[in-house]
C-alpha cells in the first residue's frame, strides 16, 4: 500500500505528467497524489472527503448513496460532506504568447498553468463547488459560466486542451469582462506570467475586491526568468511582439535580478494591501504547493 501511494505523489511532478498526454487523467493524478500527500502530513485537517456516514433519509439526492456500504450491510447509506457550503469560483488562464516561454526543456508556463487550471477544476467539482474557467489573451476568448458538474469538469478539461499561445497579456480588460457578469460572490483565480504593467493587474484585482470577491494570483514563471543564468550570448525575443534584442547576459544579469525582485516585491506588497493572496511559482515546482495554497484559502473563506 505504501508503495502505491509513493508512485501517486510522483504525478505531482510536472516533468512526469507531461508525458502523460491526457488532460483528465493528469488532473486526476495530480488531485489523488495530493491527497495522498495531504492525509499524511500536518495539513491532514483540510478535509476535502466525507467526514461520516448516515442513513439515507427521504429527499437525499441518491447520487451520495454510497453503493459499497449498501453491498456490506444491506442498509442504504450517504456519505455527509464537511464542506456543505458551496464556493462559486472562476479560474482565470493567461494564453498570451508570452506563456510559451520554457528553458532547459521544462514544460512551458502555460502547460504549467494548463495541469494546475485542470486539477483545481476537478478538485474543485470532488468538493462539490462551481467552477468556471476564462482563458484570456489581449482580451477574453473564452468563458464559461461556473458550474459543479461533471459535465462542466469535462467540457473544461476539453477547453484547456486546446488551448494555445496567441496574443499579448492584458489582465485588467479581462479582469473587467468577468467582473461585469459576476451576479454573487466567489473566488477568482489567476493563473498568469503577469509580463504587464503591474498597476495595470492591481487595478484589475481591485475591482473584484470592490465587488467583494476574494482573488489569488498565481504568477507562473520558468525558472530562468527569474536567475536569467544563460550561459551564452544570444538574440532574446519578445514573445508577444517579436522584438529582437541582442545580449551577453552575464553582462545583465545582476541589474535584471534587482529589477525583476523589485517588479515581485511591488506586486506582492500591493496585493497584500488588497487582501489578495500572491504566489510566486516556478514550472518546475511539484503541484501540491500551489493547490495548498488553494486549499488554505478556501478553509479561510467557509
Amino acid at each position: 500500500m505504501e508503495n502505491r501511494k509513493t508512485n501517486y505523489r510522483q504525478f505531482l511532478d510536472p516533468v512526469v505528467l507531461a508525458k502523460l498526454g491526457n488532460l483528465e487523467l493528469i488532473a486526476r493524478l495530480v488531485v489523488e497524489g495530493f491527497l495522498v500527500g495531504l492525509h499524511k502530513s500536518p495539513y491532514h485537517g483540510f478535509s476535502v472527503e466525507f467526514a461520516e456516514y448516515r442513513q439515507y433519509n427521504p429527499g437525499d439526492p441518491p447520487r451520495t448513496i454510497d453503493w459499497k456500504v449498501f453491498a456490506r450491510t444491506d442498509r442504504f447509506y450517504v456519505k455527509e460532506f464537511e464542506e456543505e457550503t458551496n464556493l462559486r469560483s472562476y479560474i482565470l488562464l493567461d494564453k498570451s504568447a508570452s506563456m510559451k516561454f520554457s528553458a532547459d526543456e521544462r514544460i512551458s508556463k502555460l502547460e504549467y498553468g494548463k495541469f494546475f487550471a485542470a486539477a483545481l477544476a476537478y478538485l474543485m467539482v470532488k468538493q462539490k463547488d462551481a467552477v468556471g474557467l476564462l482563458t484570456f489573451d489581449e482580451k477574453v476568448d473564452t468563458l464559461v459560466p461556473a458550474s459543479m458538474t461533471r459535465i462542466q469538469l469535462m467540457e473544461l478539461l476539453k477547453i484547456l486542451d486546446r488551448t494555445k499561445c496567441s496574443g499579448e497579456t492584458k489582465v485588467d480588460s479581462t479582469f473587467a469582462v468577468l467582473a461585469e457578469r459576476l451576479k454573487r460572490r466567489g473566488l477568482i483565480i489567476l493563473i498568469s506570467d503577469l509580463l504587464d504593467d503591474p498597476d495595470r493587474i492591481i487595478a484589475a484585482a481591485r475591482h473584484f475586491r470592490h465587488r467583494k470577491n476574494e482573488v489569488i494570483i498565481f504568477h507562473i514563471l520558468d525558472p530562468m526568468e527569474l536567475s536569467f543564468d544563460f550561459k551564452k550570448e544570444a538574440h532574446f525575443v519578445d514573445l508577444e511582439t517579436d522584438k529582437k534584442i541582442p545580449v551577453q547576459p552575464w553582462m545583465v544579469r545582476d541589474e535584471y535580478r534587482k529589477k525583476i525582485g523589485e517588479f515581485f516585491d511591488i506586486l506582492k506588497y500591493r496585493s497584500q494591501e488588497l487582501g489578495v493572496d500572491y504566489n510566486l511559482i516556478t514550472t518546475d515546482k511539484p503541484f501540491d504547493v500551489a493547490l495548498m495554497s488553494y486549499l488554505y484559502k478556501r478553509k479561510m473563506l467557509w
